[in-house]
């Protein structure tokens, strides 16, 4: 695997927020595993004849919190889904330019929908909307996610001067 692009160079802030980025992802983690752990004993539950209340819903909520946690680390690990096939022949100033195309796209998406989501969480929590069994507030759910966004936003601009950082370097090709 490539290294990412400036990823050698992290220190100060982008190392912070690399750090920070990488625990989240690992607090994701956690919240799929316990995702897991709901659905086992639900599963587990069925057969004894035990039913667990609310398992769907801590479901939708907890892959919804964990999908968002992982989008910080894909940024700025570089991980996310490319068509190398279209650029497997591009000089790296090339790549660094798409880069940069695409972190850039990755902040102001970041931005659009931590501007909505947090308008979203904020009706959710005004109408006092709670899931059916548990009556768990949906708006609890909105604040990791809005965090993730941060997160992702804060990512996509280490990115962005990372590939800035490699178009303004010297020319090879």
């Amino acid at each position: 695997m490539s290294p990412v692009v400036g990823e050698e160079h992290r220190a100060g802030i982008t190392g912070a927020v690399e750090r920070l980025v990488t625990g989240w992802a690992l607090f994701g983690g956690l919240v799929l595993l316990a995702v897991i752990a709901v659905n086992l004993a639900a599963v587990i539950g069925a057969m004894i004849g035990r039913s667990f209340p609310g398992d769907f819903e801590l479901t939708e909520m907890g892959v919804a919190v964990a999908v968002f946690a992982f989008l910080p680390y894909c940024q700025i690990r570089d991980a996310n889904v490319t068509a190398d096939i279209f650029t497997a022949r591009a000089s790296p100033r090339w790549l660094a330019a798409f880069k940069s195309l695409a972190a850039l796209v990755a902040a102001c998406f970041a931005a659009i929908l931590m501007w909505r989501m947090s308008a979203g969480m904020a009706d959710q929590r005004d109408y006092g909307y709670a899931t059916t069994i548990l009556q768990l507030p949906i708006w609890y759910a909105f604040l990791p996610i809005l965090v993730s966004l941060g997160l992702l936003a804060a990512a996509a601009l280490v990115t962005l001067t990372d590939a800035l950082r490699v178009l303004r370097g010297p020319r090879h090709g």
